[in-house]
């Protein structure tokens, strides 16, 4: 599979790079995407959520009214979470909502985003470039260029690039990501992928290690 590649002002710079097809070019499975992106979301979750039971709210524990004559239904601690202020059945606890994922099922999940990308003509391919100094102009002007500045985008590097990262940093729709590092909610929430160049072989060796 093959996808020309841009250079930072837009322009085709006539060259073409082969993307391997065991990471580009797989039929996507759902499933093992929908796993990883919800092992992400799960790990992000605190899990510090808590309402009061019985044991926590304050409140005396003397039986309201007796049991029997009074023609209502039985009563007993004013705690009790059929009563105004009184405690929550049920209620949620403070728990680990993180989980473990195979290896292979989350290498999977992301060639699988990855693959979807190319599918949509979702993914494209920058030779690489840098910037003299970090500035948040000249990072909306490549946008621009690639006529993606109103999407959500994600832009792969091969190595940290101190310049890049500062200048995408104060533009909400855009991240950026060393190919090491990104995960498949990030491939999965952008609308558009840019690969550096150099970027490309260091994902396809990262995934296709056994």
């Amino acid at each position: 599979m093959e996808l020309n590649i841009y250079n930072k002002e837009g322009q085709d710079t006539g060259r073409k790079i082969n993307l391997s097809d065991d990471v580009f070019g797989i039929e996507p499975n759902e499933h093992a995407i929908y796993l990883d992106v919800k092992l992400k979301l799960a790990n992000r979750r605190q899990g510090t959520h808590k309402t009061k039971e019985k044991s926590d709210v304050s409140g005396s524990t003397r039986k309201l009214k007796k049991q029997k004559g009074t023609g209502g239904a039985r009563a007993g601690s004013i705690k009790s979470p059929v009563f105004v202020g009184g405690a929550r059945a049920f209620g949620p606890q403070p728990r680990d909502y993180s989980f473990k994922l195979n290896k292979k099922v989350m290498k999977l999940a992301r060639k699988s985003a990855l693959s979807r990308k190319v599918k949509t003509n979702s993914l494209m391919v920058v030779e690489d470039f840098s910037f003299d100094s970090p500035k948040t102009k000249d990072y909306q002007v490549f946008l621009n260029n690639l006529g993606i500045n109103a999407k959500k985008t994600l832009l792969i590097l091969p190595e940290v690039d101190k310049n890049l990262v500062l200048s995408a940093r104060n533009l909400q729709k855009t991240h950026v990501a060393l190919a090491t590092h990104v995960d498949t909610y990030s491939l999965m929430n952008a609308n558009k992928i840019v690969f550096l160049e150099s970027a490309v072989g260091k994902i396809e060796t990262l995934l296709n290690q056994a």
